[in-house]
């Protein structure tokens, strides 16, 4: 039987063992799926379990999607562009890195019917996901994309990556067309981002990278205030199915079921 992996920190909250195990078992395929909450110092013997191939796959979420990076042997192109990782698989005796997160966003966004071009973006938070967004956002040529993050050097780390991007101090709340909820906040249903969004209305879209709760108090602000919103199931739901079709060259089908399977 084959093993895979998500590994995070924390990790509980992950519904990635459910969406991948229902694959597995309607593709009749011998593996297992399951989560593994790990630190930093257990990076490189997961590395080794996969060249031993004990591990077939792992994914990667927060805090080590950079992290990892040194222990690799390989990045594709798009864990190159974005130092961020968050598909593991062994080729060729090699340990690749890959980021299917990219992949993930661009889809949802395409999903939701809404015209990114030439519109101006306001993302919250500068960990995760972040790098894959602004890639995905570039690709898809937005007009301006400003970061706004806590700790400050994390955005000037990424503006080392990204040259296009404007950071904004935290707490500022720019002109935006779309804003998105990238950090972390909102897990837990009391949550809530202390920022003033009393003078934004209109047709504001609002995203939130986080799927679980379905619905966030930052994604409330934003229903209230007239606008858009839209939660990161769909963003979590197809990079999963990019990671699942690197792993076992099949793409599931995602249908009704998978989205009552995350409504649970």
């Amino acid at each position: 039987m084959k093993k895979f992996l998500v590994i995070g920190n924390p990790i509980e909250h992950s519904l990635s063992p459910a969406l991948h195990n229902y694959w597995i078992k309607s593709n009749g395929i011998d593996a297992i799926y399951e989560k593994q909450k790990i630190v930093e110092g257990e990076l490189e013997q997961l590395i080794a379990q996969i060249k031993k191939k004990k591990i077939d796959g792992i994914n990667v979420t927060v805090p080590f999607k950079k992290i990892i990076i040194p222990f690799l042997d390989e990045l594709s192109v798009e864990a190159k562009n974005t130092q961020s990782v968050n598909t593991l698989y062994l080729k060729d005796n090699k340990v690749v890195g890959h980021n299917t997160d990219i992949i993930g966003f661009e889809t949802s966004i395409n999903k939701s019917k809404y015209d990114v071009f030439n519109k101006e973006v306001l993302i919250l938070g500068a960990g995760g996901v972040v790098p894959s967004i602004i890639f995905a956002l570039n690709k898809m040529k937005v007009s301006k994309i400003k970061v706004s993050n806590r700790t400050k050097e994390k955005a000037e780390d990424l503006k080392k990556i990204f040259k296009n991007i404007e950071l904004i101090e935290w707490g500022e709340i720019p002109n935006f067309d779309i804003i998105i909820n990238a950090t972390s906040v909102g897990l837990k249903e009391d949550d809530n981002l202390k920022l003033d969004f009393s003078l934004i209305y209109g047709n504001k879209f609002f995203y939130d990278v986080i799927y679980n709760p379905s619905e966030t108090n930052f994604l409330k602000i934003g229903k209230n205030a007239g606008g858009q919103t839209l939660n990161g199931k769909l963003m979590f739901i197809y990079q999963a199915l990019s990671a699942f079709n690197i792993w076992h060259g099949i793409k599931p089908t995602v249908d009704e079921n998978i989205i009552k399977l995350l409504d649970k």
